[in-house]
């Protein structure tokens, strides 16, 4: 196995792989023959049990060496892989450095571990390559990238030669891209010692547009500038602004979840990161994908300062943003930054000769958002057509429509307030009852 790895230009870097190392260096040590047989079987286990440990979170199956290796290749992001994602393949000589790679890749998914199985008395590469899993929960797996991943294995898998190969994988690069970005929808930053680091959420809400009952103006508001920012057209960073439990946040999800396969992928980011803003653009302007840099319940007191790294990213700053970017916010506050009467006030304020500005400067940031859509708490008949749409979707409800509207009421007044999340919560306990 070794021998092939070295074989290997244009995807080396796979070498470094945990997994793939540790198998190399296993077979080294076979093929020369100076080995202990028991620290060779506990190797070959503990690499064998972090396969496993990657095909439970990405719910894998049936080979899992095949899917592990088609991972790689899928997560691989190198010169070759990165342009036949922005432009597909073109002729060059690039190309035949690839054809060379993609033969090792193929006879790495032939690999014979016959050998070291006989030789060792164990059968967990038979096992692996011929798997079974358990049923999974999809929220306990990424299914987006296990679907993906498994595709391309089973391509490669059928591939005749490195030809096919080739095509096989370029033609995923094309379809799905590359790394990260390709196989995931949603991102958060993570600060880490090494820098900023832009890690996937591998478990996103599934929701859609449609699960959200009302607020037609503002769903298709929302639709209309996100397919216009998909389409390259001219966009506006958007702000969702209003009551808690409107909808905003849901609405934010489904758009992704409708644009994902036209290329749509969010990073959410908190205000303590705003510092991070220009590092985070600059690593994702000229990848092939449209990103939403995604702000939840945005607000700032009258003390932070956070919101002047926001207002040099939206048309502040020197450097334009990135036409595949785009801002969107949601928000409880109107004009996102807490104001105080002094704020109104050059007068009553010692500290400011023009304290007016001070709050010019507050109110300017909300104005950086080129579109802001307001989300009303719902009326007493909203509400309860809320509750009616989201009952209709569930038939182990049997409760008759007099009967749900009077238990909706009794549940808006016990907990307070009514809202399109009060409405959900309380179905949500119907159908708790219905199945105990």
């Amino acid at each position: 196995m070794n021998h092939y790895l070295d074989q290997l230009i244009v995807y080396r870097n796979i070498n470094s792989a945990e997994i793939l190392k540790g198998l190399a260096s296993v077979f080294k040590r076979f093929n020369q023959g100076s080995y202990d047989p028991a620290e060779l079987v506990s190797e070959v286990n503990v690499l064998i049990h972090r396969l496993l440990d990657i095909a439970t979170q990405y719910g894998f199956n049936q080979n899992l060496w095949h899917n592990y290796l088609a991972y790689l290749v899928a997560m691989t992001e190198n010169p070759f892989s990165l342009t036949c994602e922005r432009v597909q393949a073109r002729e060059g000589s690039v190309n035949r450095l690839a054809m060379n790679d993609f033969k090792v890749i193929k006879d790495l998914f032939d690999y014979d571990f016959g050998p070291i199985e006989a030789a060792l008395n164990i059968n967990c590469f038979s096992t692996i390559c011929n798997y079974q899993a358990l049923d999974k929960d999809q929220k306990k797996y990424n299914k987006h990238v296990s679907d993906k991943v498994r595709m391309l294995s089973a391509s490669i898998e059928n591939a005749f030669d490195e030809k096919q190969v080739f095509d096989a994988i370029t033609d995923f690069y094309r379809l799905h891209g590359v790394g990260q970005f390709g196989l995931n929808k949603a991102f958060r930053l993570i600060d880490c010692k090494d820098g900023l680091q832009i890690e996937p959420i591998t478990n996103t809400v599934n929701v859609n547009l449609d699960d959200l009952v009302g607020y037609e103006d503002q769903k298709r508001i929302l639709v209309d500038n996100t397919q216009a920012f998909i389409k390259g057209l001219s966009a506006n960073n958007l702000l969702l602004y209003g009551d808690s439990g409107t909808g905003k946040s849901t609405c934010i999800k489904a758009i992704l979840n409708q644009y994902y396969d036209s290329g749509l992928r969010l990073i959410e980011i908190y205000k303590h990161q705003f510092k991070h803003l220009s590092t985070l653009i600059s690593r994702i302007k000229n990848r092939n994908y449209r990103f939403i840099i995604y702000m939840d319940d945005l607000s700032f007191e009258d003390f932070e300062t956070e919101y002047k790294y926001l207002k040099a990213v939206i048309e502040g700053g020197v450097e334009i943003t990135p036409e595949n970017i785009l801002i969107y916010a949601t928000s409880n506050r109107r004009h996102l930054i807490k104001e105080t009467w002094s704020d109104r006030s050059d007068a009553n304020n010692e500290n400011e000769i023009h304290h007016s500005d001070t709050a010019e400067e507050k109110m300017s940031l909300v104005n950086r958002f080129g579109i802001t859509v307001q989300f009303f708490k719902p009326s007493r008949d909203e509400y309860l057509e809320i509750v009616k749409g989201i009952a209709r979707r569930h038939p182990e409800i049997t409760l008759n429509e007099e009967e749900l509207v009077a238990e909706a009421m009794k549940w808006g007044n016990w907990h307070g307030n009514i809202s399109g999340r009060r409405a959900q919560q309380f179905i949500n306990y119907l159908l708790g009852q219905s199945r105990g």
